[in-house]
């Protein structure tokens, strides 16, 4: 009995297909479509296929210093968090109160809506808390190069002392770097 209705229903998907082909064909086709626009729209895994490439110059102040007085007062090195990420994050001052954050040697995987933040919480900390208390410092320009982020005026850095590329859309911390103060110009 069992064989019979095994050879039944296998006769019954037969004719299903062969009348309906025309039908199924354009609707799975159009399925599959839905499916490649969900994964390109929605998640962004087309990011995974290619790197945007950033290549900022030294950044250029406003009071028009020479590189040679512009002074690094903090930096740190990118860990690995939900993406492998490489380089040195390094905060640059001409001795006014205009700081830029400046990415060097940089590497991370790309992806979607990412945007690069300065948090209280440490680099190898708990990813949640990343985005309670941050600064914006907008897109992340390229997920392999050198890049400048302009550091708005004020913000405190003995307080927002961690760098970390965040995804936006998926509340996920890339990679991330602990700024330590340097020399006679911390503080």
């Amino acid at each position: 009995l069992r064989s019979i209705v095994t050879v039944k229903a296998s006769e019954v998907v037969r004719t299903v297909l062969r009348r309906r082909w025309k039908i199924l064909v354009p609707v799975g086709l159009a399925g599959a479509g839905l499916l490649a626009l969900l994964a390109i729209g929605v998640f962004g895994v087309h990011t995974l296929f290619f790197d945007r490439v950033a290549d900022d110059a030294p950044p250029v102040f406003a009071s028009g210093a020479a590189a040679a007085s512009v002074a690094t007062v903090a930096e740190g090195d990118f860990i690995d968090r939900s993406h492998p990420g490489e380089g040195r994050a390094v905060v640059l001052t001409d001795g006014t109160s205009e700081r830029f954050l400046r990415f060097e040697d940089f590497r991370t995987d790309n992806g979607p809506d990412l945007n690069v933040y300065l948090t209280t919480g440490p680099a190898d900390g708990d990813s949640g808390s990343f985005d309670d208390d941050f600064i914006d410092l907008g897109d992340l320009r390229g997920n392999v190069g050198p890049q400048n982020y302009a550091i708005p005026e004020g913000v405190d850095l003995d307080r927002y002392d961690t760098v970390v590329v965040w995804c936006v859309r998926f509340g996920s911390a890339f990679t991330a770097a602990d700024l330590a103060p340097v020399g006679a110009e911390a503080g």
